[in-house]
């Protein structure tokens, strides 16, 4: 599952949009595993490993100092760990997506990081296809989320928030058709321009259908969404 907490679609990144790379922030305060994802995310020829940090104090200034694109935490960090420095980072940089780097021992956390704007989620053991992937997903303004944590908020997280399968689907069967469509899109990690392509509209369009969509729904942003989409079957749907 890839596909992005501050209420309405976020816009696509203008650094991104400007010279075709993606300008990446890695806070984790185990240097081996930063150096790792690093080296994983540095073999994609549009991404740029801007600026590294080893807390979340350090992020936070390094975020300041530089135009970034995407920002990926540690959840478990010194001094300022990954929840709060997402946080402060919803606040001051909201057009930022932030992805967690987790593991399975993280769970506690994963639903805070949901409220608090968190867009997506990455295990340190995961497929370099999907942490470079979910990037590039996030850049351009979709949600990302490793496989495996995907499948356990869905299992974990949907229940207390959305109700089960039953509720999705009932939601999903209040939608007029294009509405299904576009949720199908954010549940398959599809940014705003990807959708836009497949259903022949334009990109303000989409922006606009999706904030109406949101309403619908009752959510805030497309991390809920695609967990309604999951949960009501959605992606099994023909694109």
């Amino acid at each position: 599952m890839t596909g992005n907490l501050t209420g309405d679609t976020p816009s696509d990144s203008p650094h991104q949009q400007r010279d075709g790379l993606i300008r990446v922030l890695l806070a984790d305060d185990d240097q081996l595993v930063r150096a790792g994802i690093a080296g994983i995310l540095s073999t994609a020829s549009d991404i740029v490993i801007t600026a590294e940090a080893s807390d979340g104090t350090e992020a936070l200034e390094l975020a300041r100092r530089h135009s970034l694109d995407v920002v990926v935490l540690d959840i478990q960090m010194p001094r300022l760990d990954g929840i709060r420095t997402l946080e402060q980072l919803r606040r001051e940089q909201p057009h930022v997506p932030v992805a967690m780097l987790t593991t399975f021992s993280d769970e506690a956390y994963i639903a805070e990081a949901i409220t608090l704007g968190a867009l997506g989620f990455f295990l340190k053991s995961d497929d370099p296809r999907h942490l470079i992937g979910g990037v590039r997903a996030l850049a351009g303004g979709g949600a990302a989320f490793s496989p495996r944590v995907g499948r356990w908020l869905v299992r974990q997280e949907t229940g207390a928030r959305f109700g089960r399968s039953t509720r999705a689907q009932s939601t999903a069967r209040e939608l007029t058709h294009r509405q299904r469509e576009l949720l199908a899109g954010i549940g398959r990690g599809k940014s705003n321009a990807q959708i836009a392509k497949s259903l022949h509209l334009s990109e303000g369009t989409v922006k606009q259908y999706l904030s109406v969509l949101f309403t619908a729904l009752g959510v805030e942003n497309r991390v809920q969404a695609a967990i309604i989409a999951y949960e009501a079957d959605l992606l099994n749907e023909r694109p």
